[in-house]
């Protein structure tokens, strides 16, 4: 079982994963490899007290270098990881959430930021109604992104769902997610009433017996996949005339955002977005701190 540390260098690796996958086009394999290649990483460092990538320095480096060489692994190996976690760190850089960007040569970097990349109200809308084109395959798009927004759901979490992991009377959803851990999603209403219709209307004329219960399945009939959902929400974002290059995890930081600017507390952000660690879910601290801000001005004599 994963420490915090571990899992708070997991989450944070995850968008550099996106990444790679949406904007850059990698293959499942490549992508596999670079999450071996951190995953291995991130086990080492945390014995080191180390629980995000920001305190990756090249003190750091040296050391995990000199760990993966004691264990006999081959210059190329060493080489490849260090490669791997130095791909990872500039992509963090370039967000504003990684180490100090000198680790890097400047040219090469441009500090942002460090504010959750999310969508608007209206981007929402507007890729929630591209994904309908109607026919049983347009309500499954709408009926999964209304999932990946209403329910903050992971990418690998939603392609995992099945038919009983929705108990429809109590509008919750049952969502599978790291290390096996399970946790209860409630589901807006909005959210529901586009599940339900996709489940009653369109499930079963896609589905084909070998998908078993799963409740998404392609074109084939069968289990769809991680790099299939990127590639639907790519296509809508496309017709909904939103440039910004977006994935699956976008909605998922667009409903804690949403969320945390409504007034929710950052302990049920985080329980309903799975985090082990409430550090992880730091990154909302900022737009906590805004919302606070505006209710103050709003509600304060003194702010008048």
């Amino acid at each position: 079982m994963r420490t915090s540390e571990e899992s708070r260098l997991a989450e944070e690796a995850e968008w550099f994963l996106d990444h790679l996958l949406v904007e850059k086009g990698a293959s499942q394999h490549t992508v596999a490899a670079y999450n071996c290649d951190l995953g291995q990483i991130a086990e080492l460092i945390c014995k080191w007290g180390i629980s995000s990538w920001s305190q990756y320095d090249e003190h750091v480096d040296a050391k995990v270098r000199a760990a993966f060489a004691r264990r006999k692994l081959s210059p190329g190996t060493v080489a490849r990881k260090a490669s791997s976690v130095r791909s990872l760190l500039k992509f963090l850089i370039r967000r504003g959430e990684g180490p100090p960007a000198g680790l890097f040569s400047s040219s090469t970097v441009r500090r942002r930021r460090p504010l959750p990349k999310a969508l608007s109200l209206d981007e929402v809308d507007r890729l929630l109604c591209a994904a309908d084109e109607g026919g049983s395959i347009g309500l499954r798009n709408r009926a999964m992104f209304e999932l990946l927004y209403g329910g903050g759901l992971r990418v690998s979490e939603l392609v995992g769902l099945r038919i009983e992991d929705y108990m429809r009377d109590e509008s919750v959803i049952r969502v599978l997610g790291k290390r096996g851990k399970t946790r209860l999603v409630p589901l807006p209403a909005g959210t529901k009433t586009w599940l339900d219709r996709y489940l009653d209307e369109a499930r079963d004329r896609i589905a084909k017996p070998k998908a078993g219960s799963v409740i998404f399945a392609n074109s084939k009939g069968s289990g769809l996949s991680r790099s299939g959902v990127f590639r639907i929400l790519r296509a809508s974002a496309t017709r909904a005339g939103i440039s910004k290059s977006i994935g699956p995890h976008t909605l998922r930081h667009t409903y804690a955002v949403h969320l945390v600017q409504a007034g929710a507390d950052l302990r049920s952000v985080q329980e309903l977005l799975g985090h082990e660690s409430v550090a992880t879910t730091d990154i909302y601290t900022q737009l906590d701190v805004q919302t606070l801000r505006r209710k103050y001005d709003k509600a304060h004599p003194r702010a008048k």
